[in-house]
């Protein structure tokens, strides 16, 4: 897979990504992290109208090689859930940022986002520049 960082995202250091578009928020990992990851077997997500709390644990991601725990980039209530994922979680791999994504959150402060890292800050971390 290509590790590739669409400009148009924000990027936690813990490799979760964040889309906003207008009070939404769409949250996924990163495609370096699948590739870390490998086969991915299990996911756990919120419930649609659950609360997700920035810096938080939302869920978990399982893989071969590891468990992780799944951060939140923002405050704000799941509106909606990539449910096909759950019952097929290698799926994320095969595109995570456009069909991988993991949540929907409507946000009340979108400065939340303000500090995470650009696509070139994500790119020089992961990559070690």
């Amino acid at each position: 897979m290509a590790l590739d960082y669409p400009e148009d995202l924000k990027y936690l250091d813990t490799h979760e990504y964040a889309r906003l578009d207008e009070d939404l928020v769409t949250i996924g990992i990163t495609a370096f992290a699948v590739d870390q990851l490998g086969d991915i077997v299990f996911l756990e997500l919120p419930e649609i109208g659950d609360t997700v709390e920035k810096g938080e644990k939302f869920g978990t991601i399982e893989s071969v090689k590891a468990v992780e725990d799944l951060n939140s980039p923002v405050t704000g209530t799941v509106v909606e859930v990539n449910t096909p994922l759950t019952d097929a979680p290698e799926q994320i791999a095969d595109d995570p940022y456009i069909q991988g994504w993991l949540l929907k959150v409507r946000i009340d402060d979108p400065s939340e986002l303000e500090d995470t890292l650009s696509a070139d800050e994500y790119r020089a971390q992961v990559e070690g520049e």
